[in-house]
């Protein structure tokens, strides 16, 4: 793993590997899975299936009620997949964005970063449905939502608030990259409708630029700024892995017994 972005190289294996994990619960639990939606979207999305009560069980973002009672879903959804389509796309520009991002602001305030931005996207998605605008609008999330779309937009809004707090040709071109991913994702997120999560790539992207405001853009200096980064990576370590302790011996079992 490069030396540079080791964090960014871990996500990239853990979700990988609860893709596999949840690939082989939906074979050897027998679950049929109906396509996603019609056309080339609801082929490409259709491989590498897995089912909705295989990501319930491992931990997937429900709706609001579901999430306060059960909150490390926030986080555990943020390492899950539904497809290979799903999963090859996201690490795909995790790979391509976050090592900038890690190397920035270091390894350890980076996972701060992931989490809070994948705690921020699943909030709005989960509680979209309650919000009236949103729902009258037709654009307010539903049911299961799993991926590591928001954290990553979530990590694209740090860095378009870099681009506004520096000046310079290198941020201007830097700005420029940002908003084509920004387009990208809108354009992508509208043909893909009910497919994509968008509330939760709204509520990272949010999360990610009030966040790029509010810390700074480099790594620690002093040991008391080291100090207070390995403090915050260290506490955050330790609460991905206690949500993943929670959904291996909180959530209920009876998920999988259909």
């Amino acid at each position: 793993m490069p030396a540079n972005a080791p964090v960014t190289y871990l996500v990239l294996f853990a979700c990988c590997i609860l893709y596999g994990i949840s690939l082989l619960l939906t074979i050897h639990y027998g679950f049929s899975i109906s396509p996603q939606g019609g056309g080339l979207f609801g082929l490409l999305f259709g491989l590498g299936p897995v089912a909705g009560p295989v990501l319930d069980r491992l931990g997937a973002s429900l709706p609001l009620p579901w999430n306060l009672d059960q909150p490390w879903r926030l986080i555990t959804a943020c390492f899950l997949h539904g497809s290979l389509l799903h999963i090859v796309f996201n690490m795909w520009v995790l790979v391509d964005l976050a090592p900038t991002v890690e190397e920035l602001y270091g390894s350890s305030r980076f996972l701060f970063l992931y989490v809070t931005c994948g705690i921020g996207g699943y909030l709005l998605s989960s509680a979209s449905p309650f919000i009236t605008p949103l729902r009258v609008l037709g654009i307010a999330s539903s049911g299961t939502a799993i991926g590591a779309s928001g954290a990553i937009v979530g990590l694209i809004g740090v860095l378009l608030a870099i681009t506004y707090r520096r000046s310079g040709a290198a941020m201007q071109q830097l700005r420029s990259q940002v908003i084509r991913w920004i387009v990208y994702l809108v354009i992508w997120g509208f043909m893909a409708r009910g497919m994509i999560d968008n509330m939760a790539h709204l509520g990272g992207g949010l999360t990610g630029f009030m966040l790029g405001k509010l810390m700074l853009d480099r790594e620690p200096l002093s040991p008391s700024e080291r100090k207070r980064a390995y403090a915050l990576g260290w506490v955050t370590a330790f609460v991905v892995l206690l949500s993943f302790g929670f959904m291996v011996f909180g959530t209920r079992f009876h998920l999988l017994a259909r």
